[in-house]
């Protein structure tokens, strides 16, 4: 299966946060549209990794998306090395999208950084010739992504470029409350995370909000870019 675009996230949920409503928008406009994980989210506070597993699932199948699989490399401790990044190769050239969108670039939580990288640098690795990968025994041709995004995630990063998602927020938190064990609920009895709070879930609509309110729309998620974008024409930016 070719996509036009596959999202890598470092856990599970992830990509629902940083751009869960522009996976909506991109599915509405008839693209094909994939997930990978790199981890299953194992050491988080709150939950299990099998519970994770079905709420990334759920979250997908709300979302829309083709695919969505998980690498299963080590929460927490995973490197940006060989033997990690054949692993994203082989997702790469296996789906051969247009554009990866990926991690931010720098986040509270470390894995995001490292996985920003990782995926990064194996999206250009992927297409030299001379490294070769298989899946089920059949040999994988090279293959680039014409474009790396980052979406933006905990800290507040100054976005290139943002997508208006205005009539997709309702699919964005509907794919998130599929993550019961991770987000507030006043009943629930697990530790407090900084995630899990109401402040925190309030904050997915007022940061949307407030990068729709700076483009004139209702909702906008940001990304930041590795090089510069390039348009047709001015007409392009209206």
């Amino acid at each position: 299966m070719k996509l036009d675009i596959l999202f890598f996230g470092a856990h599970p949920d992830d990509v629902e946060l940083g751009c869960g409503a522009t996976i909506a928008k991109e599915v509405s406009l008839g693209k094909n549209v994939g997930i990978v994980d790199l981890t299953r989210g194992e050491l988080g506070t709150r939950g299990t990794a099998e519970i994770r597993d079905e709420e990334a699932k759920n979250a997908a199948s709300v979302l829309g998306v083709e695919i969505r699989e998980n690498l299963r490399m080590r929460d927490g401790f995973f490197t940006n090395d060989e033997a990690h990044q054949m692993e994203v190769i082989k997702m790469i050239r296996k789906y051969r999208p247009e554009i990866v969108i990926c991690n931010a670039v720098d986040d509270r939580h470390i894995d995001h950084g490292k996985g920003s990288k990782l995926v990064s640098d194996s999206c250009f690795l992927s297409g030299l010739i001379k490294i070769e990968t298989e899946i089920d025994g059949i040999n994988q041709a090279a293959w680039r992504p014409k474009l790396v995004y980052h979406y933006i995630q905990w800290k507040d990063l100054k976005p290139d470029f943002v997508v208006d998602v205005s009539g997709f927020m309702d699919k964005k938190v509907a794919s998130l409350m599929e993550y019961k064990s991770q987000f507030y609920d006043p009943n629930s009895n697990e530790p407090a995370t900084p995630i899990a709070t109401k402040n925190f879930k309030d904050s997915i609509l007022y940061r949307a909000q407030d990068l729709g309110r700076l483009i004139n729309s209702e909702y906008a998620e940001g990304f930041t870019v590795e090089r510069y974008l390039a348009v047709n024409s001015l007409g392009d930016l209206i």
